[in-house]
């Protein structure tokens, strides 16, 4: 009886550390899925410039800079030049509002009021993120910024729809450091 119980053992040992075989995924990953997505973002945001650039083309009144973060800026009063620009950590002061390319105000400055604003360490409006830091004391600025730098593919599910590029109207009236 305890030779039985013994061989059962050993035979179950031996079948179990049977090399075992890999399983299979369920459903293969597709990367057509992310390529279609890429084509499509491509798409709209060259959809987004030339309608930029048309904007552009009409102010012929101004003299737009194109930024390396994408967007595109000119000063609306003359440009400052002998104050600091603000830097990582300062507290700033602000006001700003928010258009569509058909110049329709979607945010007011009043609506908005006087923002008060960490440098880097605040969540905001990534185009403007970066274009304050070009501003100093006193100065206001007109950005153009596409949706990929504002409010991404969902908008701001309020005023701000889907892919839309905006225009922001910016005052920097102070700079803590």
């Amino acid at each position: 009886m305890k030779f039985r119980i013994l061989y059962l053992f050993v035979f179950f040992v031996v079948i179990s550390c049977s090399k075992q075989e890999a399983r299979r995924p369920i459903s293969a990953s597709s990367s057509g899925l992310l390529e279609s997505t890429t084509a499509l973002l491509k798409k709209i945001n060259t959809i987004e410039e030339i309608k930029i650039k048309n904007y552009i083309r009409k102010d012929s009144l101004h003299d737009y800079i194109r930024s390396s973060y994408g967007f595109w800026y000119h000063y609306i009063d003359k440009k400052q030049t002998d104050t600091i620009t603000p830097s990582k950590n300062d507290v700033i002061s602000l006001t700003y509002d928010i258009l569509d390319l058909s110049d329709q105000i979607l945010y007011s400055k009043e609506f908005i009021g006087v923002k008060e604003y960490i440098v880097d360490k605040e969540d905001f409006i990534p185009g403007l993120q970066y274009g304050i830091k070009l501003m100093k004391e006193g100065e206001s600025i007109k950005f153009i910024i596409p949706s990929f730098n504002a409010f991404g593919v969902l908008g701001d599910e309020n005023k701000i729809g889907m892919n839309t590029s905006i225009i922001s109207r910016v005052t920097l009236i102070n700079i803590n450091k």
